[in-house]
């Protein structure tokens, strides 16, 4: 794997497009030191991103939640992001915008005045993939680390502060062999995956965890947009592990690994479904659907 600071392209960085290994920042940054930092991760098919401006506006919606007020218009932020993938010469893409206070000072106040903004985009297949090979479904160990109380942070914002907990239990699931980790809220409900959100079938029914203690991800949202016109009944409920492990099939849905099949929660096995099978055809035809 090429290192990702080792790379040819371009960078957009603070209105102005550099080639990739130029592209730096001061090691005494605030947003590395304190966690001043928003980003989103989206994808282009067939040059077009899709839902731009949705992940656009959560962006800007992160970052004033975190007190940072963008130096651009999500306009221009739409544009540089069209002016990235067509410097980098790429059609299906990752792309990936972020915001973060800079080094003019340190300690916890910042100096508001001081928001860099960039866009980087690159070819990257799907983020989680089964060890285990093509059809056995990803692998998720239930992790000891609990999504934060949402009265301690706001859990809407894409904030990088947030991931660490992420980095804790996929770290962990690894090491004991696992694909990703499943996450628990601080009530020992289901929450999520470490960086998407997960879907499970009773009966015909779609049920996914109630957003609240995690963020309600874009592709969360369309997946259930989805099911509903085909007809699925979906439920967004409290869940249980116990009661959890116990469905028929599931899914995860992320920007970065789309829609994914789980075959096995700790030594639970998961049958593989027609449903996700179905909404994985339709995820993929809507996201290269023109216009």
């Amino acid at each position: 794997m090429i290192p990702i600071d080792d790379r040819d392209g371009f960078i957009w960085m603070d209105g102005t497009l550099h080639p990739w290994r130029a592209v730096s920042i001061h090691v005494l940054t605030h947003g590395m030191h304190y966690g001043g930092c928003v980003f989103e991760g989206e994808r282009a098919y067939d040059g077009r991103v899709f839902k731009l401006r949705e992940h656009t506006k959560r962006l800007f919606r992160s970052a004033d939640l975190l007190g940072m007020q963008v130096p651009y218009t999500m306009d221009e932020i739409d544009a540089a992001t069209a002016e990235t993938l067509a410097a980098n010469k790429l059609t299906d893409a990752y792309i990936r915008p972020v915001i973060w206070r800079g080094s003019k000072k340190m300690g916890l106040a910042p100096d508001p005045a001081d928001i860099r903004v960039a866009i980087a985009c690159w070819s990257w297949g799907k983020y989680l993939q089964p060890k285990d090979g093509p059809g056995t479904g990803l692998s998720l160990k239930t992790s000891r680390w609990r999504r934060m109380d949402p009265q301690s942070f706001p859990v809407e914002a894409k904030a990088a502060g947030v991931y660490a907990v992420g980095i804790l239990a996929q770290a962990e699931a690894a090491q004991a062999g696992f694909d990703d980790a499943l996450m628990l809220d601080l009530q020992g409900n289901v929450a999520e995956a470490t960086v998407a959100n997960l879907f499970a079938v009773f009966d015909g029914v779609l049920k996914t965890p109630k957003p609240g203690g995690f963020l309600n991800g874009i592709t969360r949202q369309t997946v259930i947009a989805l099911a509903r016109d085909k007809g699925i009944t979906v439920e967004e409920c409290v869940m249980t592990p116990a009661e959890f492990v116990k469905a028929d099939e599931m899914f995860l849905t992320g920007t970065a690994a789309e829609i994914e099949s789980i075959g096995r929660i700790d030594d639970h096995k998961i049958p593989l479904g027609p449903m996700t099978k179905q909404l994985q055809e339709a995820y993929s035809a809507l996201v290269r659907r023109k216009g």
